[in-house]
């Protein structure tokens, strides 16, 4: 794994209220070297930002940082419109845009917004379904006509622009195999990381399925949600009695982190609060100042 193959960001949970942070947030992860900012899509919270227009709004007034929905609420963007988005975001940013993809996991709450319930099965066909048509409608070339049980476009033209690549929050073994067979990378849930049984027995689906479709799995990365506590000072136990991660102090966080790469084949991190929210700023200031420098160095090192 080459050091700059492995990307580095941070998760936030934006809502109103939390504008003026969020933007000072990713100007500053901007200027700090950071791959990578994620917002979360609940467009059925009244209080949360729409996270589409936010990204556009934030990749405007920065210059390498890139944005991605952690996850896309798929069933309220259908396929043939999310590519529009995601492609005029990726022209007009230079290709600072990941389409994060889910299946939806909250149906209740997207139910209230309209749009007709599927059976989990179904979700997931749609799910496939949306990751290959949004790539279908990128790149140029001819008109695209596709009938699937989901979505059907008639005479398309694709955008003259590639596809950003496309990262799933996949969890099942159907959607996990879609994941192998169609997508650009992979977001285990419920922020497990490679040390957990989750990750242990659903990255080999993703394999397995992705040499099944003909594809190389080493070309799908893992990148992981990671929450935890950046501390002044080593900590005696860097998980917990369940052996999740808990945190540490900058040098434990490298040594974790490192490892995860180097022994597992990581390729990517996104730092979240040790609730799983928003990262304050003095720890996200460490992430990008101390951590950071120091994986992407030890790495560069065994490459």
């Amino acid at each position: 794994m080459n050091a700059h193959d492995v990307v580095f960001g941070f998760g936030a949970h934006s809502t109103f209220d939390d504008q003026p942070a969020l933007l000072r947030m990713v100007e500053q992860a901007d200027r700090d070297g950071l791959d990578l900012f994620s917002l979360s899509d609940h467009p059925y919270i009244g209080e949360r930002l729409d996270a589409y227009a936010s990204i556009g709004f934030l990749l405007g007034r920065t210059e390498r940082i890139a944005g991605f929905a952690n996850v896309t609420n798929l069933p309220t963007r259908p396929a043939p419109m999310l590519a529009r988005t995601v492609t005029s975001l990726a022209s007009l940013s230079g290709g600072r845009v990941v389409v994060g993809m889910g299946a939806g996991g909250l149906w209740d709450r997207i139910a209230d917004m309209g749009v007709p319930r599927l059976s989990p099965a179904d979700a997931v066909d749609a799910f496939e379904e949306a990751i290959v048509l949004v790539k279908k409608l990128s790149g140029g070339g001819p008109p695209v006509t596709s009938a699937g049980r989901h979505y059907r476009v008639d005479r398309i033209e694709p955008a003259p622009v590639a596809a950003p690549p496309v990262w799933t929050g996949s969890v099942g073994r159907k959607s996990l195999a879609a994941t192998g067979r169609a997508a650009d990378g992979w977001i285990p849930g419920h922020a497990a990381d490679w040390l957990s049984e989750r990750y242990r027995t659903s990255r080999p689906v993703i394999d397995e399925a992705a040499e099944a479709a003909g594809r190389d799995p080493h070309e799908i990365r893992t990148v992981f949600n990671f929450p935890g506590r950046i501390t002044d000072r080593p900590l005696p136990a860097t998980r917990d009695g369940d052996g999740r991660w808990a945190g540490g102090s900058a040098e434990q966080w490298a040594e974790e982190l490192t490892g995860a790469v180097l022994e597992h084949g990581a390729s990517g991190f996104m730092l979240f609060s040790p609730d799983g929210g928003t990262p304050d700023a003095p720890s996200l200031r460490r992430w990008a100042a101390e951590i950071v420098p120091a994986v992407r160095e030890a790495i560069a090192k065994e490459s």
